[in-house]
């Protein structure tokens, strides 16, 4: 005699000669050899429909099977061909927005063993004649299909052999200091600010030529023309947040400028989508020892006219120029961080991003005064800079 299964409902009947067996349990179900699922029907547990069936982007497929024939599409989620009357249009770059749109970045297109060659195309100097050292912005076009986001690094490895070794010269890492679109908005080039590395004699007062770093005398020297060996893109620390919403803090001493100059730019002066969403406040402190020094100046103040009002804030601190308001002596990053203690405490509790560049040497002093603005409003700064890290507040790029 023929062996009959039927399904009526979550109770599975196994129909014998002999007889008649009713189960609802997985196992008896298994055992009677007929495998049909006991997965009640609309419960989501084996697909669900806005986690792995977005329609047409609006994400609400659920909303249109649970309403059927009476479902209708939100208002904003109405698709037209023409903007409403009054709607303002702007135009947006947007052809590198997919660097990192989707989680991902644009990492390592060339290693420091198999490096990419890059032309330079010019090369301009900083700061004024009276101000000390030499700082350089050097402006170099990309092989194709090496790209970038703001805030990473590439390295540079400077021609010749090393002397102490006989080897290769070491790749020295640099922060970009141009948007992905580069100064020249074509999306080939890269742009580095460098600073003459030279060490003086403490007796005589004189420069060491002996001593000179390799890669920054290489590339304060570079000529339009020039071939630069490159590698990179590297970096994930120094990212702009996802939070279009967020505040932004960059704290920089130097060249230590070079990601914040990539960051505004991309905020206030390209037509990107990013700077037309962008609804955060941008707040720059800019250490420098005289105003010759000042990086970028000319470009800033261009951006503060761009900038909706409160929209950006810049504050110098030119050490050998200014005085702070707490003891009288010299004006540093962190005596500016002490005197406006409670309006960044307050920005980093609202969510902003807090970004430091620069040389090393500069974070103790910076920490000491954050712990000093702590104390000072009842906050434990251990508690408070884990929290910070925690939540991917806190970003940090020394050298």
């Amino acid at each position: 005699m023929t062996m009959k299964v039927f399904y009526i409902g979550a109770v599975v009947a196994t129909l014998t000669k002999s007889a008649l067996a009713f189960t609802v349990s997985p196992d008896g179900i298994k055992k009677a050899g007929a495998g049909v699922s006991i997965k009640l029907p609309g419960d989501l547990s084996v697909y669900d429909p806005n986690e792995m069936g977005l329609l047409q982007g609006t994400n609400n497929l659920l909303d249109r099977i649970t309403s059927g024939p009476a479902f209708t599409i939100a208002p904003p989620q109405i698709i037209v061909d023409s903007p409403p009357a009054g709607a303002e249009i702007k135009e947006a770059q947007h052809f590198l927005e997919h660097l990192d749109a989707n989680g991902e970045l644009p990492l390592n297109f060339a290693k420091p063993k198999a490096p990419a060659t890059a032309t330079v195309l010019g090369r301009a100097r900083l700061i004024s004649d009276d101000a000390p050292g030499d700082i350089e912005h050097v402006i170099m076009k990309l092989p194709d299909g090496f790209h970038y986001v703001e805030g990473q690094s590439l390295s540079v490895i400077p021609p010749g052999i090393d002397a102490k070794n006989g080897r290769e010269h070491k790749p020295r890492l640099y922060s970009i200091a141009s948007t992905r679109y580069g100064d020249l908005l074509d999306g080939n080039t890269v742009s580095l600010c460098v600073r003459r590395a030279e060490y003086y004699d403490p007796v005589t007062g004189v420069i060491d030529p002996e001593k000179k770093g390799v890669c920054s005398d290489f590339l304060c020297n570079v000529n339009p023309g020039d071939v630069v060996n490159v590698a990179g893109p590297v970096g994930k620390t120094m990212l702009l947040p996802k939070d279009p919403t967020k505040d932004v803090i960059m704290i920089a001493t130097g060249t230590g400028i070079a990601p914040f100059r990539g960051f505004m730019h991309r905020l206030f002066m390209e037509n990107t989508l990013a700077r037309h969403t962008f609804g955060g406040s941008a707040w720059l402190v800019l250490g420098v020892p005289t105003t010759g020094g000042l990086l970028y100046k000319e470009e800033f103040d261009c951006m503060m006219r761009n900038a909706s009002p409160g929209q950006l804030k810049i504050d110098y601190a030119i050490s050998r120029e200014m005085t702070n308001s707490i003891d009288g002596g010299k004006l540093y990053v962190q005596n500016v961080i002490a005197q406006n203690g409670k309006e960044l405490f307050d920005r980093l509790d609202s969510g902003a991003h807090v970004y430091f560049c620069g040389l090393k040497g500069m974070m103790p002093n910076i920490l000491e005064s954050l712990e000093g603005v702590a104390q000072s409003q009842g906050v434990v700064w251990s508690e408070k800079l884990a929290a910070l890290k925690k939540n991917n507040q806190w970003h940090v790029e020394v050298y």
